[in-house]
């Protein structure tokens, strides 16, 4: 059954391997939108636009929780182990 399922699935592979490619690059975002780095160079731009008054405090406070909620979000997930 194997084989034959391969075979009436072959058309498809196209469209799974963009389905996987699309996959891998929302992960890879995702990853690099939750990077302790990248969120504290977002909290640093964060602060530099309040004091240059690009932004209201509400503002700020509001998108300052939010980076701060993914900062204790990262480091009170376990870390996957990289061999």
């Amino acid at each position: 059954m194997g084989l034959f399922t391969e075979l009436l699935l072959l058309p498809l592979a196209p469209v799974r391997g963009v389905l996987w490619v699309t996959e891998q690059m929302a992960e890879a975002a995702d990853q690099e939108l939750r990077d302790p780095g990248v969120v504290r160079a977002r909290l640093v731009a964060l602060n530099e636009a309040l004091e240059a008054g690009e932004i209201g405090v509400e503002e700020f406070e509001r998108e300052e929780e939010k980076l701060l909620d993914l900062l204790e979000q990262r480091q009170a997930a376990p870390r996957a182990y990289v061999n």
